[in-house]
């Protein structure tokens, strides 16, 4: 197994730095995450720090550990452990050889890219914030002017969640709900099957008993490792994981960070969390944070 520490290195504008590998390397020309191998008895933020340094000439903040992937090519088997860095110090510039280049994320992709970071894109493109509805408490018509508001100010990944509705008033919100998430560009997850929707958001019970993926997005409430390693073997788009904060007992973040570790999949910590927990569920190695009274707040 070769260790590899990859960066997502991501500016403020969501476009994120590639790497294009130079000739005499293996795969000489085809686009990769900057970054490079652990030597043994590294710690993966350390050689991930001087990878960057030697081959960028920057000196990164606070790396986030986010997915790790494994990858058999011809001459190896890889395990990719990435970190998004979201700040460094100094100008990326290439200093092995290799080109670099920014993608922006609704631009065509460079290419050709390493078959190892293909999926990596797909995870990258989720949003931070996976925001719950709450018409049962706040009030149907309440709920959608308050989810207007979230879609002015750029929320774009839903789930329709409305078990206190009654089944008429539930399909009637739904349609609702997606028409207008749609009209912004945000994806949505519905509980069950829906026309219009974007995927299906799965219980952890559910998830024990899927057979396979369906088509379209497929989430999963995950509250184990038992349950993230199905969501892994069944390659769900991503999981949520908790309660974090909420309910009793609380995972907290470092049992949160325990389960989550090396994750092939995007998390998103859930229970009693904000937006202003978004660092915090970074640290332990969430994609982002899912919210059902926080995200309306």
């Amino acid at each position: 197994m070769i260790e590899v520490a990859a960066a997502v290195i991501q500016r403020r504008d969501g476009a994120f730095l590639l790497a294009q590998r130079p000739a005499g390397k293996v795969y000489a020309g085809y686009w990769e995450f900057p970054g490079g191998k652990i030597e043994p008895g590294e710690a993966a933020p350390v050689a991930l720090a001087r990878e960057l340094r030697e081959e960028l000439g920057i000196e990164i903040g606070e790396p986030y550990p986010w997915i790790t992937r494994v990858y058999t090519y011809p001459h190896g088997t890889v395990r990719l452990r990435f970190f998004r860095i979201h700040e460094w110090h100094g100008v990326p510039h290439p200093r092995e050889d290799q080109a670099i280049a920014w993608q922006e994320a609704a631009a065509p992709m460079a290419a050709p890219m390493l078959p190892a970071n293909t999926p990596v894109l797909a995870a990258l493109a989720l949003p931070a914030e996976y925001a719950v509805t709450n018409a049962a408490q706040l009030g149907v018509a309440e709920m959608l002017a308050r989810l207007e508001a979230r879609l002015e100010s750029g929320l774009r990944l839903l789930q329709i969640r409305e078990p206190g509705l009654s089944g008429t008033e539930r399909s009637l919100f739904t349609e609702h709900a997606i028409g207008l998430a749609h009209r912004f560009g945000c994806k949505v997850l519905t509980k069950t099957r829906f026309a219009g929707a974007d995927g299906i958001h799965f219980t952890a019970a559910e998830l024990m008993a899927l057979a396979a993926k369906p088509q379209g997005l497929a989430a999963a409430s995950c509250h184990t490792r038992a349950e993230l390693e199905r969501a892994m073997a069944l390659e769900l788009n991503f999981a949520v994981l908790g309660p974090v904060k909420d309910k009793s007992p609380p995972l907290g973040w470092n049992r949160f960070a325990e389960i989550a570790a090396a994750c092939s999949i995007p998390v998103y910590a859930i229970g009693g969390l904000t937006r202003a927990d978004l660092p915090a569920a970074w640290r332990a190695g969430a994609h982002g944070v899912a919210m059902i009274r926080g995200a309306w707040s």
